[in-house]
């Protein structure tokens, strides 16, 4: 292990790596520019930029790991903190049910479907006896219209 220092570095770095993305989902990213750093000092130490000593392995690790941290923390941050803008799609979609009162876009009304209390809401007034269908989903919120708009 210490006289194979660039053989040591691809294994501990594809380790590293495999850690990072596999088991903590590219969570925090200090192993990751670690694993990378690792990877890249191997390769300077194969192509022979860099003597094959632990002090200037770990002087070099340190230096590159820094300067991937400064570079790519930013981009990285902001493409896994980026919200996803998709409806996904489920059984809700095909309920169609008959209110049994008025409802108002300022009131509360709640609704049982599936032993669960759901709120309902619509931006229109919809009058009692009207058949409507679920359009959206929140958490806990059922977005409503009724059928013959979407017909028209």
């Amino acid at each position: 292990m210490f006289s194979n220092i660039p053989q040591t570095l691809v294994i501990l770095g594809l380790l590293t790596l495999i850690i990072e993305v596999l088991i903590l989902g590219c969570s925090t990213f200090v192993l990751l520019f670690f694993g990378i750093a690792m990877l890249i000092t191997s390769g300077l130490i194969y192509m022979g930029m860099l003597e094959a000593n632990w002090i200037t392995t770990i002087l070099t690790l340190a230096i590159i790991t820094l300067v991937l941290a400064i570079v790519l923390w930013k981009p990285l941050k902001k493409l896994q903190n980026k919200p996803s803008k998709t409806d996904i799609k489920s059984d809700f979609a095909v309920i169609t049910f008959e209110l049994e009162k008025d409802l108002l876009p300022s009131e509360r009304y709640t609704f049982n479907y599936s032993g669960i209390q759901w709120l309902l809401k619509s931006n229109t007034v919809i009058e009692k006896g009207v058949t409507v269908k679920v359009v959206k989903k929140e958490v806990g919120v059922l977005w409503v219209e009724p059928i013959d708009k979407l017909i028209k």
